[in-house]
């Protein structure tokens, strides 16, 4: 795992300051502790820095072909690296280290743009080709490694793992982009490809970017693999089992090679619980885990990883967590470069600390709740769906919609009585409504906080334009599958792989997520629904394969999620933090905010009269995103 940085000139053969792109690169440090590289020649740079897994003594970047005409920076890791050397060799290709980067310069020179296609694995790279005069770069199919970048002014092509290494050009100008914003008070998040400033992207996950010296304007990425739910797979329940256990255990196999200390991170839940228990099965010896707890019972499951670590007689380890960790705030905000609103950024954070005392590389769970249908909205999705189908949408529309509008928002109710968003839900068509669901603040909230000059340059863009795009992609009407597509695209690069980047690599800790692994996803999309949603359990086929390798207690206890108490923190600790954004003077400088309505929330939420944990929260992460960067050039508001 690393980090990469670079410049190129669309234009010409410039030279660029080493100095320049020494201190883009140093930026990136936390990313790749143990070296650094950089390379130039006329219109190039490229910067690396490495964090040593794989070939820790001739693996160092930039790295090049056997005659240096073609050179690579890259991120992340090439799984069947040794199968596709074996394969590149076979074509005259000559190795000189033991390094997974080395297939991608000579899978290159033989495959060209279609080499991605070979790679299994995450992945994020930059390539120059001095005889073809081309630079290329790459993102791994599910988004798990990041790629930032921008076309300036001038024709500098301007590049990096993290958002900062572009954003510190200094011919970068930083202007918010209005969408964007609007995109985190939705989701949390800003969404793929945009970023918080103008003129910048991430490169989309599982696409490509093919640049030509001599270019006036950045062409379109190309997308070189999507995930397809033909649900044509009819296997029976013995065999389906059977199948997923043999690809599980190959994708952790694939996995587990390293040249440096690698375990498991260990929640307790079904998804790393089925990695470890897979660990076990092919390792050679005990495997290391963490875990950490909290003081708080109601959001600890340190327990359950221990039934699980008991089991297997791993190398456990256990940090109970007894800090709130809203002292993160700023932390995390000079991290993620964007707004970032998930909360469990903060315990993930903590995890990937206490992992790396002890490991280098740790594999994860992510991408289990997506693969196999684990959250509980995708099963209140199949609920409300099948109302939907009853009652034709002219009924359904004024009569949930006018039970919506009216019906409490009772937070402090049990879950059985919340009935507010399922109401409003029903009387939307499928796609809106798992819009719905998923957002992170509601559109009447938004509405509400949102100041009139800041939605007229909105000029009625909505950030559920993301997911009517992405519905028209997917190429399925399957309810269960379509808002497996969605969150695949959206939130599962979005919000977990970006979370779980910025948080390992603040330690120089590396992720590896078998559950993520795309063969197994494509096998996956083949399989109906009823393997993934049975009644009222989540991730069906998943529990059902491991009852004979884990716990029933760990296979169907309810989902507890690693979350922290947002709504506690913000009427105690967190008060006089809340105060000062909704009363401060960056926020309001935005003009993109009715401050009084801000006050009206915080208020509302310490009288107990209400939940705003979330608008609040985002409004402190995007608060805390202000106040990290230099003052951003704000865009120039419309009349009044």
């Amino acid at each position: 795992m690393c980090g990469i940085a670079g410049l190129f000139d669309t234009r010409g053969t410039r030279d660029f300051s080493r100095d320049l792109v020494q201190r883009i690169n140093d930026l990136q440090a936390h990313r790749g502790p143990d070296e650094s590289g950089l390379h130039f020649e006329p219109g190039v740079a490229l910067a690396h820095r490495r964090l040593s897994v794989i070939d820790l003594s001739t693996g160092q970047q930039p790295l090049f072909n056997e005659d240096g005409s073609v050179a690579v920076v890259f991120n992340g890791e090439i799984y069947n690296f040794k199968q596709l050397a074996s394969e590149l060799e076979a074509l005259g290709h000559r190795f000189s280290t033991r390094s997974d980067t080395e297939v991608i310069v000579h899978g290159w020179e033989s495959w060209g743009e279609e080499c991605v296609k070979r790679f299994r694995g995450m992945f994020a790279f930059a390539l120059w080709d001095r005889r073809r005069q081309v630079f290329f770069m790459a993102r791994d199919r599910f988004g798990v490694k990041p790629l930032h970048y921008s076309l300036l002014d001038d024709g500098t092509l301007v590049f990096g793992s993290e958002l900062k290494a572009v954003t510190a050009h200094p011919g970068f100008r930083r202007v918010l982009d209005l969408p964007a914003v609007e995109d985190f008070f939705t989701l949390g998040y800003v969404v793929d490809p945009r970023c918080i400033y103008k003129n910048v992207f991430k490169l989309p996950s599982a696409h490509t970017l093919t640049l030509k010296r001599g270019m006036t304007a950045l062409p379109p990425p190309r997308a070189y693999w999507d995930i397809r739910f033909t649900l044509a797979g009819r296997p029976s329940e013995r065999d389906a089992a059977a199948e997923l256990l043999h690809r599980l255990d190959e994708s952790v196999r694939l996995r587990m090679i390293a040249d440096v200390p690698l375990g498991a991170f260990l929640s307790g839940g079904v998804d790393s619980s089925a990695v470890v228990a897979s660990m076990a099965s092919v390792a050679d010896e005990s495997v290391r885990t963490c875990a950490i707890g909290f003081d708080d019972p109601r959001f600890n499951e340190s327990g359950f990883a221990a039934q699980v670590a008991s089991r297997y007689r791993t190398d456990h380890r256990l940090e109970i967590v007894k800090g709130e960790g809203f002292d993160l705030i700023d932390t995390l905000a000079w991290l993620y470069d964007e707004p970032f609103g998930d909360s469990s950024a903060v315990p993930t954070y903590r995890v990937c600390q206490l992992a790396r005392k002890h490991v280098t590389v740790a594999l994860s769970g992510d991408g289990g709740d997506e693969s196999f249908a684990g959250y509980r909205r995708y099963r209140m999705h199949l609920m409300e769906q099948r109302w939907r189908d009853a009652i034709p949408l002219a009924l359904r529309q004024p009569l949930f919609g006018l039970l919506g509008r009216w019906y409490p928002k009772a937070d402090w109710a049990p879950r059985m009585f919340r009935a507010k968003t399922t109401l409003q839900a029903l009387a939307l068509d499928p796609l809106r409504a798992y819009f719905h669901s998923v957002s992170f603040t509601r559109e009447e909230t938004r509405k509400r906080f949102y100041s009139p000059s800041f939605r007229r340059e909105l000029a009625g863009y909505s950030a559920f334009e993301v997911f009517e795009a992405h519905a028209r992609q997917a190429q399925t009407d399957d309810p269960l599958a379509l808002i497996q597509y969605l969150d695949y695209k959206t939130w599962l690069a979005g919000d977990i792989n970006t979370k779980v980047d910025r948080a390992s690599m603040a330690h120089a800790l590396e992720v590896r997520g078998p559950l993520l692994d795309h063969e197994l996803a494509e096998w996956l999309a083949t399989l109906p629904a009823q393997m993934k949603i049975r009644g009222l359990q989540g991730k069906w086929l998943l529990k059902k394969a491991n009852e004979d390798r884990l716990p029933n207690e760990t296979l169907y206890r309810a989902k507890m999620g690693f979350s922290v108490p947002l709504a506690r923190w913000l009427r105690g600790p967190l008060v006089a933090r809340a105060r000062e954004v909704v009363q401060g003077e960056r926020m309001r400088d935005t003009g993109f905010f009715d401050m009084g309505v801000l006050q009206t929330l915080l208020d509302e939420h310490l009288k107990g009269l209400k939940d705003h944990s979330t608008p609040l929260w985002l409004m402190i992460m995007f608060d805390a995103f202000l106040r990290r960067t230099e003052r951003p050039e704000m865009p120039r508001p419309l009349p009044a």
